[in-house]
């Protein structure tokens, strides 16, 4: 299990946002946290997420969000220690 963050910026194109918003939802149960920030006077829209999931389900998320276009997509992941509980 694996626990990051994911910085998304838009840039220039605010037709994006609607695919970023059906791609975010379609991963929910991996994201824990998301805060947005509107730059509309500099036409850019950075969204952070907190997420926690599969590695596999975490790239995918970053990967289908890094294909559109105006999107850049870092991701910085870590895994989570195992404790008595996960067992």
């Amino acid at each position: 299990m694996k626990i990051g963050v994911v910085g998304i910026i838009i840039e220039k194109d605010r037709s994006m946002v609607e695919s970023v918003q059906k791609i975010l939802s379609s991963f929910a149960d991996v994201i824990l946290s998301r805060t947005g920030l509107p730059d509309r006077e500099r036409e850019i829209y950075v969204i952070s997420l907190i997420v926690r999931g599969s590695n596999e389900r975490i790239s995918a998320l970053s990967g289908k969000l890094g294909r559109l276009n105006s999107v850049t997509v870092k991701t910085a992941v870590t895994e989570l220690p195992t404790s008595s509980q996960d067992e």
